[in-house]
């Protein structure tokens, strides 16, 4: 155990390291000028967010894996669907309440959208379309088909939204796809979908456990979206980012933190024993790992939901804020960003190595590295240059959409299914904690109020878990194109071949 929780520390701290060395070093020039107490802070905080990452991803392996894996398979062998979906409805609402990004996000727009309606919304997106993901297994549907057909529903409520007046919020909506997707659902739904197409198996179940996390992701946000239709008053407004160091305000933030954490993993809990007496019946052993890996995760959560709160999101918001003084240097550094914050997440090494595996050695780790590092680099300078000039986030997300479907006309369903599973990958817990005010602080530096903030730096999110979407496609469609301009060059040197080059056996 002790080795394990070694390797998950050394982990989050590449991820949380190279965002803590730009911000000391951007300290130590006069382009941004931090309090010693802002710095000591964020320092103090940064070291508790490793701690606090490692122990939630120690937790979910111990803990969200396993439980997603012996529901699938215990379920699936009862032969009743009803029950499955129902089950995994329940799931699904339950994990997506519990998920540290998703609550992260809701706490930065709760001056508009109460932050249980928000969360509760989007749970039941998740679950919903959970439900469907399994279905898709069963019945062994077409991914492309399906998420062609829901993302031009997504569309067409959006156009509603906008009809209605209410665009402001489409930036969230879409940001919730990819918050939803985060550290705590990604292993439970990719295991739910590993035990479920095992348990039904078939010569595509490798396949078949693919594209759950795809739909998921479009649960919320066309959630949010019908929400956005019902919600109306005031969308003007600047989150909540002030550093306040004082003892009896820490404790207090701790405190509600503990209380909500609690509240979100013992529903989990409940529902999983009643299915444990019910149909499970693990064995003690794996219960008692089961238990150890949910203290892990609610002690993983509390303090990374409290290292975010009180030290990473404000000097984030301040940051983006004196960089916003120079639009060309924030609209630089956020492309050098988000190059730096993909390649720190550990999910992405993890996704490289399965990528080529997968591709048996076409698609290279050097290749997706490269280019998942330039694509998130890239949707984070596309937003600060929508955050520059002010205009809507549709103009990248209709095009990129567009690209991501066609594409998937042109590549095999694994990479299809692959490519919109990673969306999460990209749009890590940094993102939601950091960047994301990092953007709103710029915004309110550019913008000059709270008018643009809604519109502008959100989507953000959106723009980072669309990346990996293309990318990885078109990485599938060159690896496929490579092959088959191999394969051809090859027959026609066989074609072009001397007769008296051809040995005859006969």
């Amino acid at each position: 155990m002790h080795t394990v929780l070694l390797k998950k520390l050394k982990e989050s701290m590449i991820s949380v390291l190279p965002v803590v060395a730009i911000v000391l070093t951007l300290n130590l020039t006069p382009l941004v000028n931090f309090s010693l107490t802002e710095i000591a802070t964020f320092a103090i905080s940064s070291v508790f967010l490793i701690l606090g990452i490692a122990l939630f991803n120690l937790g979910a392996d111990l803990a969200m894996t396993p439980m997603g894996e012996h529901i699938g398979s215990a379920l699936t062998k009862l032969r009743s669907i009803a029950i499955l979906l129902s089950v995994c409805f329940a799931m699904g609402v339950l994990i997506t309440v519990a998920e540290p990004d998703l609550s992260v996000l809701a706490g930065q727009v709760k001056e508009i959208i109460n932050s249980t309606a928000l969360i509760l919304t989007i749970g039941v997106g998740v679950g919903l379309f959970l439900v469907l993901a399994i279905l898709k297994i069963i019945f062994r549907k077409s991914l492309s088909s399906m998420l062609m057909f829901f993302y031009m529903m997504l569309f067409a409520f959006t156009a509603l939204l906008i009809i209605r007046g209410n665009e402001a919020l489409i930036p969230l909506a879409f940001d919730s796809g990819g918050v939803t997707t985060g550290p705590i659902t990604v292993p439970f739904i990719m295991a739910l979908g590993v035990g479920i197409a095992s348990a039904i198996g078939g010569k595509n179940s490798g396949e078949n456990s693919f594209g759950l996390i795809a739909l998921c992701s479009v649960g919320p946000m066309l959630a949010v979206l019908i929400l956005g239709c019902f919600t109306g008053g005031e969308l003007n407004f600047i989150p909540e980012y002030d550093l306040n160091v004082e003892f009896s305000y820490i404790v207090h933030k701790i405190f509600d933190i503990c209380g909500e954490v609690l509240l979100a993993l013992s529903l989990i809990v409940i529902f999983f024993l009643i299915l444990q007496l019910v149909c499970l019946k693990l064995p003690k052993k794996k219960l008692l790992q089961i238990t150890v890996g949910i203290i892990y995760t609610f002690l993983g959560l509390v303090i990374f939901l409290s290292s975010v709160s009180i030290g990473f999101m404000p000097i984030g918001y301040k940051l983006g804020g004196e960089l916003g003084e120079n639009p060309l240097l924030f609209i630089l550094f956020s492309f050098l960003l988000g190059m730096v914050v993909v390649l720190a997440e550990p999910a992405v090494h993890v996704l490289n190595k399965q990528v080529e595996e997968i591709t048996e050695g076409t698609v290279s780790r050097q290749a997706m590295v490269i280019a998942l590092s330039l694509g998130v680099g890239l949707s984070l300078g596309l937003s600060a240059l929508r955050i520059t000039f002010g205009f809507s986030i549709l103009y990248y997300l209709i095009p990129g959409y567009l690209i991501s479907l066609g594409l998937s006309f042109f590549v095999p369903g694994l990479y299809t299914a692959i490519a919109f599973d990673s969306g999460g990958v990209a749009s890590g817990p940094l993102t939601s904690s950091f960047i994301l005010p990092f953007a709103v602080g710029a915004c309110v530096t550019i913008g000059g109020g709270a008018g643009s903030v809604l519109t502008d730096a959100f989507g953000t999110v959106a723009m980072v878990a669309m990346a990996p979407l293309i990318t990885i496609q078109l990485l599938g469609f060159r690896a496929i194109l490579t092959k088959k301009i191999r394969e051809r060059i090859a027959m026609n040197r066989i074609l072009n071949a001397d007769d008296e080059q051809i040995i005859d056996f006969m």
